[in-house]
């Protein structure tokens, strides 16, 4: 496994002075925004598309810390139903898609979207429970006449230009959003679609991240890791509940908050899911994510790489040389 980071955290730096902190402090692979709500302050697809120069300039920056590029991301919502918004995603993933093609790069990690709930709707329309019984139809809607069909095409457009690996983060408010409708949509379109697991959206709705690592890890669906914790408040949440549409920056008021590695949850429970990752066979990055609203990017990429640094399992010790 290789610690790493999502750069967008130091979006507003130049991407050379964000690669040399990044070296600083240990970081050895880079996730890199190329679109969509990540957006492309290190990596913009319109321009390393067009400019070769540009393009090995971006290369010698990256070669020239030592590091390596795990995913391009371009986190969007492609079958948005305003088709203008829907095509403009759409093109911000081909473009990503092709940028890594230029790159050699095979993976790509994004979302799955989320559809309305006819075709004259314009908002996304996230299901989450099956009564009254027209919710139901319109999941069925959903899957079948605007997810299922748009990434059987996605995936056809990425295998031709080199990517077989297009990681979705599960996350609530689209239609991917836990393992079971990952794998659902995986089994309709093919082995190229898998997780980008996020164990932050996971423990805010109830789930286990090892247990979610056991059951994709079996599937071989794991593609890629973010490194980002959630800490819940049992007491909001034991009046409230865990859905929460109130302000990220209410955190006196919220059922659950994003946080640095090691400040949801202690080390233990990071020991526990690396070492479930490499029990399934995932030894690629530990990309750190950071959406602390409590701590500065700086600070808060430093705690989590210290607590990551004390996590990660680095060295394979297969042959049993105890036995």
């Amino acid at each position: 496994m290789k610690l790493g980071v999502l750069t967008n955290l130091l979006g507003t730096e130049p991407f050379d002075e964000a690669l040399a902190y990044f070296k600083s402090i240990g970081i050895e692979m880079i996730e890199v925004g190329a679109g969509g709500y990540p957006g492309t302050q290190h990596a913009d697809p319109d321009v390393l598309l067009n400019d070769e120069k540009a393009l090995e300039e971006f290369k010698e920056t990256v070669a020239k810390y030592g590091l390596e590029i795990s995913a391009l991301s371009c986190h969007a919502n492609p079958v948005h139903p305003n088709k203008i918004i829907a095509a403009e995603y759409d093109q911000a993933i081909k473009k990503c898609i092709l940028l890594a093609e230029k790159l050699g790069i095979h993976q790509i990690n994004t979302f799955s979207g989320c559809p309305g709930d006819c075709e004259t709707s314009e908002n996304p329309n996230w299901v989450t429970c099956a009564w009254p019984p027209e919710y139901a139809k319109v999941v069925e809607w959903q899957w079948n006449e605007k997810l299922i069909p748009y990434w059987k095409e996605t995936v056809k457009f990425a295998k031709a230009h080199g990517v077989d690996k297009i990681a979705f983060e599960m996350h609530p408010g689209f239609c991917v959003y836990n393992p079971e409708t990952l794998l659902r949509l995986r089994a309709a379109v093919g082995p190229e679609l898998g997780a980008n697991l996020d164990p932050s959206h996971l423990i805010w709705q109830g789930m286990d991240p090892v247990a979610v690592i056991k059951a994709l890890g079996k599937e071989n669906a794991i593609f890629h890791f973010h490194a980002k914790d959630t800490k819940i408040d049992k007491y909001n949440t034991a009046v409230n509940g865990c859905n929460d549409y109130k302000s990220y920056t209410d955190f006196a008021g919220r059922s659950w908050s994003f946080r640095a590695v090691g400040y949801g949850n202690d080390e233990a429970y990071w020991k526990d899911i690396i070492s479930a990752l490499s029990v399934v066979g995932y030894d690629y990055a530990i990309s750190i994510e950071h959406e602390d609203g409590l701590m500065a990017p700086k600070e808060g990429l430093e705690k989590a790489v210290e607590v990551l640094n004390k996590s990660l399992i680095r060295e394979s010790n297969c042959n049993m040389w105890w036995a």
